[in-house]
């Protein structure tokens, strides 16, 4: 690597284990100066020990971080200062009000009163906040909390922002909302972000992605790069009864048991789509043909899901997702 980097973060052959069980298995990333960077995948893909990881709250078992020209492993204080994070599960101090929380951590920053009380005026503005500012957080709802958090890892205004799993429990309105203000913050500040998600429709719009499963990072690139390689149009369909469901696997060995009881075919050329229905139109409750998107590319790399959980599977253990 030379004298200046072209990326924000260069992650090389980074590996972590729990318990004797492997969660990440030689990750490499790049991640280039304010580009917004999705890692998607299951719940337990590893991502928040990922993120913990180049938060500087855990250490790996092997590899090497680099944020612009700092070594995570040697400089951990100064990539901390670097960086504001979201984690998964809330850390307000609900009893607390908003501007407290802010000024607190603002505190800890080294930030000097004046400077306290100008980016917190600022950052609640930004996520329409401002006329909470003394309300008690334990009054908020999920959402309000969730930009208040946002808020919170702004006020020392970083360069690099992780968000791990920010809109997870939100309704609707609240995730479109959150992701409306992270897209303004990049491109009025140059902002590099790096966000976790298992939500497929929520990364269509960043510049790059990858796809974590099981440890390992298993596809990256744009959007559009992960559908023209890996998104396949697809039948979902959910037969009406056991022996259908028997026909329709025998008929279509590369078919794929989905949730809620639903089979996936991957749908040919041709005249395929008539065959089936000609067969098996009748014989089900449902049908739906998807399009190429990050949800077939997914299945087509896994052979699941990204909301199910591998078979076999463990739990979720403390500190591993």
């Amino acid at each position: 690597m030379g004298t200046e980097s072209a990326n924000g973060i260069e992650i090389t052959n980074l590996s972590h284990a729990f318990a004797g069980r492997t969660v990440l298995s030689n990750i490499d990333m790049s991640v280039p100066d304010g580009s917004s960077v999705a890692l998607l995948g299951p719940n337990g893909a590893g991502k928040t020990t990922l993120m913990n990881i180049l938060c500087a709250l855990l250490t790996p078992d092997s590899g090497r971080v680099m944020l612009g020209e700092m070594d995570l492993a040697r400089q951990p204080d100064a990539v901390r200062r670097k960086i504001g994070a979201v984690f998964q599960d809330p850390s307000l101090d609900t009893r607390l009000s908003a501007w407290e929380n802010l000024d607190f951590h603002g505190l800890i920053y080294g930030l000097s009163r004046r400077e306290r009380k100008r980016r917190a005026a600022e950052v609640l503005e930004l996520v329409e906040l401002d006329a909470w500012r003394d309300e008690i957080v334990r009054t908020f709802s999920g959402g309000m909390k969730r930009r208040l958090e946002i808020a919170r890892a702004l006020m020392h205004q970083p360069s690099i922002l992780f968000l791990d799993e920010p809109t997870t429990g939100l309704d609707p309105q609240s995730r479109a909302r959150i992701w409306s203000y992270l897209e303004g913050l990049r491109a009025s500040d140059n902002l590099t972000q790096v966000i976790t998600t298992h939500y497929v429709e929520e990364v269509e719009d960043h510049d790059y992605i990858y796809i974590i499963d099981q440890g390992r990072l298993i596809a990256s690139g744009t959007p559009h790069e992960l559908k023209s390689r890996h998104g396949t149009s697809m039948i979902r369909c959910l037969p009406r009864d056991a022996t259908t469901e028997e026909e329709l696997m025998a008929a279509y060995p590369e078919a794929m048991p989905l949730a809620d009881g639903r089979i996936g075919i991957t749908l040919g050329a041709g005249d395929m789509l008539d065959a089936f229905l000609g067969r098996f139109g009748a014989r089900l409750r449902q049908i739906q043909i998807d399009e190429p998107s990050l949800a077939t590319v997914f299945l087509a790399l896994t052979g699941r899901e990204i909301d199910q959980r591998t078979p076999g599977a463990p739990k979720k253990a403390a500190g591993v997702q």
